[in-house]
């Protein structure tokens, strides 16, 4: 699977799982969650585009897209989530508040990519010829360990967790649509685990 698949595929599944929250009839915060899951959602779609080379790449437009998704994202995000709060048309699994811990630690690194990403906008794509310091393209050392990695997609664990204590300064030295991968694959591991399949 080459970069440009995985950049789409990634924003594919996490455009997808927001619109199940575009539900009528909701009421405080239910209503207030699903309104910042539309913003987050709404914000991948604008750059989308851009990160799989269909559209002309904007700078600044990726900059205002992550910045928007950081405001609705860590504590901003679990804030809306009181223990119990899954009436209809909620669509969230009791299993949320079970794994409290990791809910809230995928919040907290949606947060984390996007700040990195709004770093990362002035980088450019992948193979647009961009250098960041000393690296080239994809390939970077990874902080924590010194091994050599692949950047994005490569640094996300099984689970789609990145590894712990990568800060957004690291991941803003990446190419842009390589953070945009590990924003995206965030927003996946959350929704896939947390919310209710459509019917």
């Amino acid at each position: 699977m080459t970069f440009k698949q995985l950049v789409l595929g990634g924003a594919a599944i996490a455009s997808l799982s927001v619109t199940a929250f575009a539900h009528s009839g909701a009421t405080g915060l239910v209503k207030e969650r699903m309104d910042a899951m539309k913003t987050m959602g709404d914000a991948v779609k604008r750059i989308k585009p851009m990160m799989s080379g269909e559209a002309a790449y904007d700078e600044a437009a990726v900059r205002e897209a992550a910045q928007a998704i950081a405001e609705e994202a860590g504590t901003a995000m679990t804030k809306k989530f009181p223990e119990g709060s899954t009436d209809h048309p909620s669509e969230v699994l009791p299993r949320t508040w079970d794994e409290w811990e990791r809910f809230t630690g995928l919040a907290e690194q949606l947060e984390v990519a996007a700040n990195g990403l709004a770093r990362a906008a002035g980088n450019g794509r992948h193979g647009d010829g961009h250098m960041m310091g000393d690296q080239s393209g994809m390939m970077g050392q990874d902080m924590m360990s010194g091994q050599s990695v692949m950047m994005g997609g490569g640094m996300m664990m099984g689970n789609g967790e990145f590894p712990e204590h990568m800060t957004a300064s690291q991941i803003g030295q990446m190419p842009a649509d390589g953070a945009f991968m590990m924003l995206t694959q965030t927003c996946s591991a959350c929704h896939d685990h947390y919310r209710k399949d459509d019917d």
